[in-house]
């Protein structure tokens, strides 16, 4: 984003809203000299406060951060010729000061997605230790317990009921899906036996309170116990007794403490008297969690710098009713999957419906990061999105903004980005696969959408690039979409090839054709920027992580940074953060991957104005600090890196002896040796320099 234009906007809006710098700073919690340097050009406004900078200069996020108003047409972008690609540098080791230009690195491009998919959410993000604690899917084998549970007793009975508990906002449920609501019975036919289920594998620590709650309806008073076990039950690491009473739901929830640390425990739900009790949902958390979510995976993604951040899908969002998230979230149905275990692998088919609307923004709050919601263009109508829209945007006054202030939120969320759909025009997602059938369903959408809140940025999907999804998809909606979708993944290396250094070497140059794409989807764009809102290696959430994707990440991030004005890239997300690219969650624990480490230190240059940007070497400017990030890609040979007449404050590197599987980088203190007013650091093979610089240009 140009910095100077960006200010020259914001100068003109407020003048024209009759504000002065010290009303506008009031408003917005910063000083009028924050103000002025913004409207001079010096620096741009942080994340953090775009959302209520745009509100209150009555423009678009998208408007703010382009400096135009949506009048303006956007010229699209020109090709970049052959000589001008063969003129960037594969290496460039040297850097020397130069005046920063008026280009400043868009926040909007250090995105990334929060999809309910694989274990992005159930032992990822998501607090909740149970597994299918609501009970969806075909009981087990002769046994009649539900998938993940275990009967106990030798003579209980297990039957899987279909008067649930859970169910889904059927008012506005339209979805065909199975076996996604059911209840547990549990009958106990002798006086004095214990009876009942339990989950094993669940990882306790010692002395940390857990929250265990049991959702019950029961013919007569019963006596209930919760307990924290070893995977046999003879030790109880701790147990709390309920009364359970009443013949409709009731929920009831204890506190558990245990007494040992056990990675392999169990949770126990018995009782003794003869009779039955019916369970509609299980829940099991840490007593410290954020809305239901891990608190140190909430932290990681603060850590990553994540500033914008897409939900609930992806592929998933063809299979959410954002509806269902307003009903209390152990009374959620789950959710089967449309394509049965490709989005929900790791949980049988089915999603437990664990984040709401209300959760994902508080979560983006936490970290400082834009929410940015799809849609479901396939099964929600227009009158439903608009009223999610309005859900989010609305003021309290309105049916859908009485509802959210209801909920404890009389403040609009501000949400301003929204897909319209993901990856149509692909077989794996339900709706008109056509781009004659998608423009009209998107623009269906899309007025409905803006005739609640007339500023949003609406993105519209496709298999980009595409000739004719171009021509008879976006274009015909050009006029009210800002941004169009486009989704890259390259593949990983061969690491079973006799040839490894060839195979790296191959695969780090396909990032060309991701850059060659971007340049085609701008060419033909009618004036749309692109948000490139999915990228990553193929199948990261499948495989152990590595270097190669670390320098893979790296690479890629110079390239978004550095071509983003030429190849019209508005928004950047990676695909995806949590146990999917950039973190690795287990439960004790969360751990940076060599990708999540290079997406940290990319971030550095959020904000910044950019000096210098070639392939493997980038160096912005932000409040007289200049942040410089060099990668020596090569997969054997080290490089130089060489600074003249610098002031070097902090040099690091981030380096391996190997890109394999199951490597990370080390992070070292960088010594270089000086001559000459230059210092030149030795820089390893498959490594990444990072080097902070003091003052302004000499």
């Amino acid at each position: 984003m140009n910095i100077e234009k960006v200010g020259s906007f914001i100068a003109t809006r407020r003048k024209e809203l009759g504000m002065t710098q010290n009303e506008l700073g009031t408003v917005l919690g910063v000083s009028s000299k924050a103000v002025s340097k913004w409207e001079r050009g010096l620096c741009c406004p942080d994340i953090a406060i775009l959302t209520e900078l745009a509100r209150t200069l009555r423009v678009s996020i998208m408007e703010l951060l382009s400096g135009e108003s949506t009048d303006v047409v956007i010229s699209s972008a020109r090709s970049i010729s052959e000589a001008e690609k063969a003129s960037v540098p594969e290496t460039d080791g040297s850097f020397t000061f130069a005046p920063p230009t008026n280009t400043a690195v868009s926040p909007l491009l250090f995105g990334s997605n929060l999809e309910h998919t694989r274990s992005s959410v159930f032992q990822g993000i998501s607090a909740q230790m149970l597994r299918n604690r609501k009970f969806s899917g075909k009981p087990g084998c002769t046994r009649g317990n539900a998938m993940e549970w275990f009967p106990i007793g030798d003579e209980t009975y297990l039957t899987m009921q279909d008067a649930a508990y859970t169910h889904h906002a059927e008012k506005y449920y339209h979805m065909r899906r199975q076996l996604e609501t059911y209840a547990q019975r549990v009958q106990n036919f002798t006086e004095g036996a214990e009876s009942g289920i339990g989950q094993h594998g669940l990882a306790v620590s010692e002395n940390t309170p857990y929250l265990a709650a049991v959702v019950l309806t029961v013919k007569k008073p019963i006596l209930i116990r919760m307990s924290l076990t070893d995977r046999y039950g003879r030790k109880i690491y701790a147990q709390q007794s309920l009364l359970a009473e009443g013949d409709t739901w009731k929920r009831y929830e204890v506190r558990l403490i245990p007494n040992e640390t056990d990675p392999d425990a169990d949770l126990r739900i018995t009782f003794e008297e003869e009779g039955w009790i019916q369970i509609g949902a299980v829940s099991l958390l840490p007593e410290d969690n954020f809305h239901g979510m891990r608190k140190d995976v909430v932290a990681a993604l603060k850590t990553c710098g994540v500033r914008i951040l897409r939900w609930p899908g992806g592929n998933f969002a063809g299979e959410y009713c954002w509806f269902d998230g307003l009903l209390p979230v152990d009374e959620r149905c789950p959710s089967e999957s449309f394509m049965r275990l490709e989005t929900q692998p790791h949980t049988m088919g089915y999603d437990q419906s664990e984040i709401s609307t209300d959760d994902f923004i508080a979560l983006c709050r936490e970290i400082g990061a834009e929410p940015y919601i799809t849609i479901n263009i396939a099964w929600n109508t227009p009158k439903e999105n608009a009223a999610w829209v309005e859900y989010c945007n609305g003021s309290p006054e309105t049916e859908w903004g009485a509802k959210r202030a209801a909920a404890g939120h009389p403040e609009p969320y501000g949400v301003n980005f929204w897909t319209l759909g993901n990856e149509a025009g692909y077989g794996h997602m339900e709706g008109d696969n056509s781009p004659y059938g998608y423009s009209i369903t998107a623009e269906q959408n899309a007025r409905a959408m803006l005739a609640v809140s007339p500023d949003l940025t609406l993105c519209v999907s496709g298999p980009y690039p595409n000739d004719e999804w171009a021509d008879h998809s976006l274009k015909p909606i050009s006029d009210i979409v800002r941004l169009v979708s486009f989704h890259q993944y390259t593949n990983f290396p061969d690491y079973g090839t006799d040839d490894l250094k060839t195979e790296y070497e191959r695969k780090l140059g396909e990032l060309e054709a991701c850059r060659d794409h971007l340049i085609q989807v701008h060419d033909k764009s009618y004036g749309v920027n692109t948000s490139f809102d999915e990228w990553n290696v193929w199948y990261a959430w499948y495989r152990p992580s590595s270097v190669y994707d670390g320098i893979f990440y790296a690479r890629m991030l110079h390239l978004i940074i550095g071509e983003a004005a030429a190849c019209g890239i508005a928004v950047a997300c990676q695909f995806e953060a949590v146990n999917e690219g950039l973190m690795v969650v287990r439960p004790e624990g969360v751990e940076l991957t060599a990708a999540g480490k290079m997406y940290a230190l990319m971030s550095r240059h959020c904000g910044g104005r950019i000096i210098k940007s070639t392939k493997n070497l980038l160096a912005t400017e932000k409040d007289g600090i200049t942040t410089l990030t060099f990668i020596n890609s090569s997969y054997d040979q080290t490089a130089e890196l060489t600074l003249h007449e610098c002031s070097v404050k902090r040099a690091e590197l981030f380096s391996s002896e190997e890109i394999r599987p199951y490597t990370n980088f080390a992070e070292t203190e960088l010594t270089g040796k000086t001559a000459n007013k230059a210092i030149t650091y030795s820089i390893p093979p498959h490594s990444v320099a990072a080097v902070t610089i003091n003052g302004a240009l000499k």
